[in-house]
């Protein structure tokens, strides 16, 4: 609302000044039974192109400096008009007119210096401009100094003080011309290098301002040079020095869709179109729904890629994780324009040039903005990942176990009961058979507890997790809230946390040398947990891989829950699991 208001004033004030300036000369020219020129109404009319542009600017993009830098031009055109008016009125107040007319150099000076070199987005083309930049400051304010001190206000110069001031007067307003000249040609030297420089895209939009900076510069000595002897070829100087620029603004706005402002076709009426991109709310809320549909990790990164794409209308988007796996959207050409890395060092998102136009700190933010939900579509995409290769490897070892336990035991029971046959089985043969057959069975049933046990499809997880430490050789107590055995979960909810309490007490007798295990099972707050606490060396987890823990973590995550680690040297290990559940 401030913004708003602060560009009303502005571009009030600017365009009241020019208008100002065109009431002044009408009653000048009216006194002397003269008709007022045409180019007067031309110049008015290409003058109030500046204070509009610059509030459309400023209004509709207030984060930018740029719309206010053609206000306060507007502003110092108008206040110098004003003064420039005065200064030829009999009657007006000579303490008034000077100091107006003698911002003038103000005006010049921004719109040869500093409206080409901050184009388009108010911002300095790199940090070698800064000293330029000054430069051209204090030499603009040395020439509207000198003026206001010379008292030089078009044709009735106030009375200096004394020779020594006016001589410092006129010196400054010389010095401070001449460098302000020298410091626009060496601006407009510079913005047809960027021009050179730029890219396909942006060099139409530089073009348009190097012809406008060209046009102005050109004006600008015309009427220096013809003010005395031509004045109509002055005044069309004139309107080319004021005019150029804001026309060739205007035209790149609107044909080039600088900042973002286009136009529109509605029935048989041109429309201005602002925020023709969509904003950071609504590229969210379309690539939520997106990234629901689609349910392959991979097509995740691609949604995501896409939308970058869209949002920020790039030739290409990519999405490129840690581990090197990269997904581009369109198709690549050159290095990325833009770089934004996702938080948690998981990957980063790159975009290549618009296509009308160059990429701004609104892209930037609404780039990182999208940041946050590619991270969440690159640790959907690791997680799938990791438990691919979690089942690929889980395979592998029922595999082995299958070929190296169960398979050369049948193997070797079909070659003794082949033999009992043809030599007839001796009561002891047949013993050993038969013990033989009894223990392939308990190893196909201990193969098919590693899969799924029995116990935990028919009792449920706390049966399952009892008879799984019944059978360890330390002392171990399970204890579960009450109610909870008779409770019944979803299957994955269960075998997620029964795998991790089976993982956990192994963990503690193989590498802990713990002597207590205590596991621990609960229900609340909409939440399933499991608790596994032993007394056993412990460890520094930062330094030690989980190993299997890190596959069970994948799992508990895929439901929606976590596991915690807590252990240090010589005070055990304790690890909380936990997967949201109702029951």
């Amino acid at each position: 609302m401030r913004s708003r208001l602060a560009a009303g004033v502005l571009a009030t004030g600017g365009a009241a000044g020019i208008v100002a300036n065109m009431v002044i000369t009408s009653r000048i020219t009216a006194s002397r039974d003269l008709p007022l020129p045409v180019t007067e109404w031309v110049f008015m009319g290409v003058a109030l192109l500046l204070p509009a542009l610059g509030w459309l600017l400023a209004t509709r993009r207030p984060e930018l400096r740029y719309g206010w830098l053609l206000l306060v031009c507007a502003l110092f055109l108008g206040l110098g008009l004003v003064g420039a008016g005065l200064s030829i009125t009999s009657g007006a107040p000579l303490w008034l007119a000077s100091p107006l007319a003698s911002v003038l150099p103000v005006f010049y000076g921004l719109n040869w210096i500093f409206v080409p070199l901050l184009f388009p987005e108010g911002r300095l083309p790199s940090r070698r401009w800064r000293a330029f930049a000054w430069i051209s400051g204090v030499a603009i304010g040395l020439h509207a100094m000198g003026l206001v001190l010379s008292g030089y206000a078009g044709a009735r110069p106030l009375p200096v003080v004394d020779s020594a001031l006016a001589l410092f007067a006129v010196l400054s307003a010389a010095v401070g011309q001449f460098i302000t000249w020298v410091m626009a040609a060496i601006g407009f030297c510079g913005l047809v290098l960027r021009f050179r420089r730029s890219a396909r895209v942006e060099r139409r939009q530089y073009a348009w301002m190097v012809g406008g900076v060209a046009v102005s510069l050109v004006g600008g000595v015309t009427q220096l040079a013809f003010a005395t002897w031509l004045p109509a070829v002055a005044v069309l100087g004139t309107v080319a020095m004021a005019g150029a620029l804001p026309v060739a603004i205007g035209v790149t706005v609107v044909r080039h869709r600088l900042l973002d402002i286009g136009i529109g076709i509605r029935g048989s009426r041109l429309h201005l179109i602002f925020d023709v991109r969509p904003t950071v709310d609504e590229v969210l809320s379309d690539l939520g729904t997106a990234l629901e549909d689609a349910p392959e990790p991979a097509e995740q990164l691609g949604r995501v890629a896409a939308a970058v794409r869209t949002a920020l209308e790039a030739s290409w988007a990519a999405v490129t994780l840690a581990d090197g796996t990269r997904v581009v959207a369109g198709r690549q050409e050159g290095p990325a324009t833009l770089t934004v890395p996702v938080r948690g060092g998981l990957g980063r998102i790159e975009c290549g040039p618009r296509g009308v136009g160059g990429l701004t700190r609104v892209d930037r933010r609404l780039l990182e903005a999208l940041a946050v939900p590619a991270g969440l579509a690159i640790q959907s995409a690791g997680l799938a990942t990791r438990l691919v290769n979690a089942q690929e490897a889980e395979r592998r070892r029922i595999e082995r176990n299958i070929h190296d336990g169960v398979q050369q035991q049948l193997v070797a029971l079909i070659a003794g009961l082949e033999l009992a046959r043809s030599t007839g089985a001796s009561p002891d043969m047949l013993a050993h058979l038969r013990e033989q057959a009894r223990q392939t069975l308990a190893d196909v049933r201990e193969l098919a507890a590693g899969i799924h046990p029995s116990s935990l499809s028919q009792g449920g997880l706390v049966e399952a997790v009892e008879e799984r430490c019944s059978r360890l050789p330390v002392h171990t107590t399970v204890t579960s809230d009450p109610g909870l055995r008779t409770r019944r979960f979803a299957d994955e909810v269960e075998g997620a946390l029964y795998f991790t309490v089976s993982e956990a007490v192994a963990n503690a007798l193989k590498h802990a040398g713990a002597a207590t295990v205590e596991v621990r099972l609960s229900h609340a707050g909409g939440r399933l947990r499991a608790t596994v606490a032993d007394d056993g060396k412990g460890f520094d987890p930062g330094a030690t891989a989980r190993r299997g823990l890190a596959t069970l973590s994948d799992r508990l995550d895929a439901l929606g829950g976590g596991l915690d680690l807590d252990s240090s040297p010589g005070k055990g290990t304790r690890v909380n699991a936990w997967v949201p559940a109702d029951g």
